[in-house]
């Protein structure tokens, strides 16, 4: 069955969301008349009065710019000894909390945290360390990692080393370490004998050299990796994301192919995260946060119109009959508009 990540036409000229300047494709921007003091004040109040104003919180948080929420945050501890994070923990609770909290700290913390916790307790939540890992740039992996050795005084790649084992911590690592090439520059010829390296290693062989596709998937730059995507379907008359599907099993497929659909479309692969967070019974909050409060300010206007367009039906109303109370009005807010609206 063809899939929308078959098509491999006009990739190589399609932006790509590793090098979005912030602000561009988000929903949040920054606020213009700004007054951090103002916030805090505004914050203070609906906290410390009786019962919380949690309007008052929703709107602050999700009508501000990151950059201008790390100020309300400054300026409130300054105003209170306290820091908002402690004083949201304490006041507000269940997922409503999780997401203030995560609107709350910086996008570098945030990340760190998420990779502290699913490294935390029995077993790694591996499918996180790949979400991450798989979809941030060299900046921001080196930006977490900063935060893990401030908080922990520890280096994250030496604590990956005793969670995770095999080829899938080899692929884990390399990206962890946040070398991948930068250059925008494409080298057909490299991107030629690369697929070729590929094919030879897994379709054309008897058993798979996984090392090959770690390698070359987790330190060429995107445009690069992008130009392979297309020769080695050349070669192969596959896509490289359906011969990873064939040859591969567990984390180490579902890491490759994470990076091949990040590669192609970072918003497409979030889309079809959220879609997977929100659908069935239950719904899995700490993705739909992470997702939302991650991405809110980079490409979150992308995976609107990629979830649109794989599911038939809006992101803003995917959360509206799946999520309930204060909690979906935040996420509806940082949503931003309805795509079925337009219709």
């Amino acid at each position: 069955m063809a899939t929308l990540w078959d098509n491999l036409e006009s990739l190589v000229d399609t932006p790509s969301s590793f090098t979005t300047t912030t602000g561009e494709r988000g929903t949040i921007k920054p606020i213009a008349h700004f007054d951090a003091g103002d916030d805090a004040v505004a914050l203070r109040k609906a906290i410390e009065g009786l019962g919380t104003n949690e309007k008052t919180l929703i709107d602050i948080l999700t009508h501000r710019s990151s950059a201008q929420r790390q100020l309300v945050c400054e300026a409130y501890h300054g105003a209170t000894g306290r820091t908002l994070v402690e004083d949201l923990k304490g006041d507000t609770s269940g997922d409503l909390e999780d997401l203030l909290v995560a609107l709350a700290t910086p996008p570098a913390a945030f990340d760190c945290h998420e990779v502290m916790r699913a490294m935390k307790g029995a077993g790694t939540t591996d499918s996180v360390l790949i979400e991450i890992f798989a979809s941030r740039s060299n900046q921001q992996i080196k930006a977490l990692t900063d935060v893990y050795l401030e908080e922990t005084e520890k280096k994250l790649t030496l604590d990956l080393k005793k969670e995770v084992s095999g080829d899938f911590s080899d692929a884990l690592l390399l990206l962890a370490e946040g070398k991948r090439d930068e250059n925008t520059t494409v080298n057909t010829e490299q991107a030629k004998t690369d697929a070729k390296t590929l094919y030879d290693a897994g379709e054309k062989k008897w058993g798979t050299d996984e090392s090959k596709f770690i390698d070359i998937l987790c330190q060429r730059s995107i445009p690069q990796l992008r130009q392979t995507l297309v020769e080695y379907k050349n070669i192969s008359g596959k896509t490289l994301q359906q011969s990873i599907e064939g040859e591969m099993t567990g984390d180490l497929e579902e890491m490759l192919v994470a990076i091949v659909k990040c590669v192609k479309s970072a918003p497409t692969y979030f889309a079809e995260l959220l879609h997977g967070s929100m659908k069935g019974g239950g719904t899995d909050e700490s993705t739909l946060n992470r997702i939302m409060v991650s991405r809110s300010e980079i490409d979150l206007l992308d995976i609107r119109a990629e979830f649109k367009k794989l599911y038939k039906y809006s992101l803003h109303s995917a959360i509206k009959s799946d999520c309930r109370g204060k909690y979906k009005k935040t996420l509806k807010k940082l949503c931003g508009g309805d795509d079925d609206d337009d219709e």
